[in-house]
């Protein structure tokens, strides 16, 4: 099973410049962010080989949350070629998730 990727000023423009990647800016005092956490984990496996999952922990990594704009959280950027294409803000479901995806793929 894939692992979703922690992403870090360091590694984010790296891990996101090619190909399709969905971004998901959390803190570990939120809610709907741990509500979503195992539709995160599965979509890791799911997509494993065809589009980087990934997790911005925003307490850790503010200068990237204030670079992409994030108000509230969960926000999940979805993301192609290093891009922003799309954003949800709020927990949302798998087959949102997985829809949104495929449609960059």
């Amino acid at each position: 099973m894939g692992k979703y990727i922690e992403l870090t000023s360091a590694n984010f423009d790296a891990t996101t410049k090619e190909g399709v990647s969905l971004v998901d800016f959390w803190a570990p005092w939120c809610g709907p962010c741990r509500m979503i956490a195992p539709v995160i984990d599965e979509l890791a496996g799911d997509f494993e080989g065809k589009a980087n999952i990934c997790k911005v922990n925003t307490d850790e990594e503010q200068d990237l949350a204030v670079k992409y704009g994030i108000r509230s959280i969960p926000t999940i950027i979805f993301m192609k070629d290093g891009e922003v294409k799309d954003q949800l803000i709020g927990a949302t479901s798998k087959q949102a998730l997985t829809d949104k995806i495929n449609s960059l793929l």
